[in-house]
């Protein structure tokens, strides 16, 4: 029996020093035993790599930031939709997935597939929402304090013991040991991605990542957890293993069943080394840049998510290897300038046209 040939979109091409999940996700549907893709890339910069990535992608089309509205976003997946008639877009990238699902039901009319959380469940997570969603599903979490403004921030600031980390509204956290250090990330992050900014208690430990995926009704289809080995200096997993740890895995489990999540999520949590309690420091409402290594090690999420929707019924997985690694490296694509220009002027750049189909 022949496969069925799924067109996807897919964001995030961001492959950089702090990379985006996308090529991951492509990377693994790539893989999928169930279906075949053909993969449209949607881009915001001309110098996303993942854009010239010919053996990942099959057509790249660059789309407009969150902040030109969830309108103009619409107007451009329709111009995109009437060349690819694309059957599923997967967003990754945090500050897009609200526009995602507030047009949901729009490109549902358009014939466009989505699989996501709703705007509710999206919020809870936010992290100046963490304090509480740790205790709606019982989590230990950081204490930390959520501020609009610089006298806000000092007041709240002068109330925690140094270090303390300084987290931006969508992204970027820093570690600050001082006042004067904290302020100035305050004014970076602020200005980068708007206020609320965060300050949460510095946990001494071992930082651990789960990528799990939701079916929306309360079930955890797969989660895989993995300890980070190198970190960058952003604070970025350069490296990892997979671990087996049951306190992660029904950490995640709980948290699915009572948000009943629907998609990726990524959990970012750290073993504290005095006591061995484990913190949420973080979570991620998509698949994180490492959700290769789920596909790695036996359980495909992308591949998982396609299925779910598509209505299919699928088995929630349990098992996967534990010990394998991911070591991420840089790496000189070279590319044709030709190429960069189409995509710059244009705002689209093909690889490998569509099939034809011939009729005798």
């Amino acid at each position: 029996m022949s496969k069925p040939l799924y067109t996807i979109a897919v964001t995030g091409l961001n492959a950089i020093d702090s990379p985006g999940p996308g090529i991951s996700v492509i990377r693994a549907l790539r893989e999928s035993t169930y279906f075949d893709v053909r993969i449209v890339g949607l881009a915001y910069e001309a110098l996303d790599p993942g854009i010239y990535m010919n053996e990942w992608v099959d057509v790249v089309y660059q789309i407009p930031y969150p902040s030109n509205g969830h309108q103009v976003l619409l107007d451009r997946l329709s111009v995109i939709h009437e060349q690819e008639q694309m059957d599923l877009i997967i967003p990754t990238l945090d500050a897009e997935i609200i526009g995602f699902i507030k047009l949901k039901s729009f490109l549902s009319e358009m014939g466009i597939k989505t699989f996501l959380p709703t705007i509710a469940q999206f919020e809870e997570r936010f992290k100046h929402h963490l304090n509480q969603f740790g205790e709606t599903h019982g989590i230990l979490v950081p204490r930390s304090e959520t501020v609009y403004s610089v006298p806000e921030f000092v007041k709240n600031l002068r109330t925690f013991e140094y270090p303390v980390v300084v987290k931006g509204k969508y992204y970027e956290a820093y570690t600050a040991h001082s006042e004067a250090e904290a302020i100035q990330y305050y004014y970076k992050l602020a200005a980068k991605w708007g206020t609320p900014v965060v300050i949460q208690a510095h946990i001494t430990g071992q930082e651990l990542n789960v990528t799990a995926l939701g079916d929306g009704k309360g079930a955890l289809i797969g989660a895989v957890a993995m300890r980070k080995t190198y970190i960058t200096q952003a604070g970025k997993a350069w490296a990892g293993i997979s671990i087996r740890d049951k306190t992660l895995l029904q950490m995640a489990e709980r948290v699915m069943h009572k948000t009943k999540w629907a998609g990726g999520m990524e959990l970012e949590l750290i073993k504290e080394e005095k006591t061995g309690e484990v913190y949420l420091i973080e979570v991620n409402p998509r698949f994180p840049a490492w959700v290769y290594l789920s596909a790695a090690c036996g359980q495909n999420h992308p591949e998982a998510l396609v299925r779910l929707a598509f209505g299919e019924d699928v088995t929630p997985m349990t098992g996967y290897e534990v010990g394998k690694m991911f070591i991420r490296y840089a790496f000189d694509m070279i590319c044709e300038l030709r190429d960069f220009a189409a995509f710059s002027t244009q705002g689209t750049l093909e690889h490998r046209p569509k099939l034809q189909a011939f009729y005798w």
